[in-house]
């Protein structure tokens, strides 16, 4: 049937994001199929420490050697540089001078958790518990009552680094936050669901039974699960001091739905679009643009301290780049664009209210283009120029990426912020570009496996 002129002018002048599994259904088997790496990459990597090592396994095993800034590098050659453990930098070199820029993409491979505080073990009414400090935007009461294990380092007084995995292995024990029973909590029940758990409840059981050798000892449990901690790992109380420890949901990364199309897990802000990124830098042979892969650290917590993206490091690398090719750094940064590679907000039809429908993120729908993020006025946010927009929507579009565009809720009603105004400035142009979300910030969130998809898509488009 002909198609009205009405109909017409509506094809050329308007424009909807379409659904991929309708538009572009041979997709769903790829999806799945990339993603099974993903979701190995998110059971190993709990902690940003673990993320790096994996990275680096990764890396190698592709070919990639430690970056040496006396060395010279030619095109298509692949290098890394890790900083302290927890972030790490990632380049293949490119066929164009520098100083006609880099392409630059940064993720962040911390999330929200529940940190041991420096004095952390205790006992009370014959049980011994473990005292947390959370670490990021949690809702508290989400990590009452589900399992959860301990990642984590110790430095003994001899220098010596432990590494602490337990709730992990079939077998392991794990570990949890009690709540009260219905039956008793109506008190409880008249809190803020903000203050249902108080930060200071997020006390952690580490075990029940005392220490019998001798009648008369003080604190019997907690002295147990000091003995058990010790015949395993050599550690003392003292040593606590000296660590970071993680209570991290002991759930693995699983598909959700009949249909098998979601990802759910713990972890997944930031470090799908970690794993995407790593596997674009990685699957990237012969760049025009040398490429500058970041999977960084304390996002969560705004980028503070020597591992996050307000500090440096990443700076002192682009130096050192710059200086081995003889470019001066002002013209290499000026002439970059960098992707502030972080997730969205997907929309909940269960909470609609406090989304804007034609400006939010659906899943199925693509990477997520985020022109700007912040609070209410843009607070605290990159604003990415016309410009900018234009480039990446041609990269994308000229490799058939799905994308679609997103704000982080509606006006007035909260926000937040990513590593790109850190990014910008260093005088880089650079726009948010990621993966939507539902249940952000839970310990148990889920992505769509073609969104999850179309993001590693758009990073190799960026890249080439």
């Amino acid at each position: 049937m002909e198609k009205t002129k009405g109909q017409i002018l509506r094809d050329q002048l308007t424009w909807n994001f379409p659904h991929i599994g309708k538009e572009a259904p041979e997709q769903k088997e790829e999806a799945a199929r990339f993603c099974e790496g993903y979701k190995e990459f998110l059971d190993k990597g709990k902690t940003e420490r673990e993320c790096v090592t994996q990275a680096v396994a990764m890396l190698e095993a592709a070919g990639y050697t430690p970056f040496d800034s006396q060395c010279t590098y030619k095109a298509g050659d692949k290098v890394y540089l890790v900083n302290r453990k927890k972030s790490i930098l990632v380049t293949t070199f490119g066929t164009e001078p520098l100083e006609k820029g880099i392409r630059i993409n940064g993720a962040h491979i911390d999330s929200p958790r529940l940190d041991l505080k420096p004095n952390p073990v205790y006992e009370k009414s014959d049980l011994a518990y473990f005292k947390t400090h959370y670490y990021g935007g949690i809702r508290k009461y989400q990590w009452a009552t589900i399992p959860l294990a301990i990642h984590g380092v110790v430095v003994k007084k001899d220098g010596e680094i432990v590494s602490i995995t337990i709730g992990e292995e079939a077998g392991d024990p794990v570990f949890c936050i009690s709540d009260l029973l219905p039956h008793l909590a109506a008190e409880q029940n008249k809190r803020s669901l903000a203050e249902g758990i108080k930060g200071e409840e997020l006390n952690v059981i580490i075990g029940s039974v005392p220490y019998v050798d001798e009648e008369e000892i003080k604190e019997p449990v907690k002295l147990l699960a000091l003995q058990i901690l010790n015949e395993k790992y050599g550690i003392t109380e003292k040593d606590f001091l000296r660590a970071e420890i993680e209570l991290v949901p002991a759930q693995k990364a699983v598909d959700i739905g009949l249909d098998r199309s979601l990802i759910g897990a713990y972890g997944q802000d930031d470090r799908v679009c970690a794993y995407t990124a790593l596997m674009a830098e990685i699957d990237t042979k012969n760049p025009v643009y040398t490429t500058v892969t970041i999977l960084t650290d304390k996002e969560e917590i705004g980028s503070e301290g020597n591992t996050g993206l307000n500090s440096d490091y990443v700076l002192h690398y682009i130096e050192d780049l710059a200086d081995m090719a003889g470019a001066a750094v002002r013209k290499v940064l000026k002439n970059s664009i960098c992707l502030s590679s972080d997730v969205n907000a997907a929309y909940d039809p269960t909470f609609a209210q406090v989304f804007e429908e034609r400006n939010a993120s659906y899943l199925n729908k693509g990477c997520v283009l985020t022109k700007y993020t912040g609070a209410r006025g843009k607070s605290g946010s990159n604003d990415a120029s016309a410009e900018t927009m234009a480039k990446v929507i041609a990269m994308m579009e000229e490799e058939g990426v799905y994308w679609q565009i997103g704000e982080l809720g509606a006006v007035d009603i909260g926000g937040g912020g990513t590593i790109a105004k850190f990014v910008a400035h260093m005088d880089v142009d650079v726009v948010d570009l990621g993966v939507p979300v539902l249940s952000m910030h839970a310990p148990f969130e889920i992505t769509s496996k073609l969104d999850v998809y179309n993001t590693y898509k758009a990073f190799k488009a960026f890249y080439k």
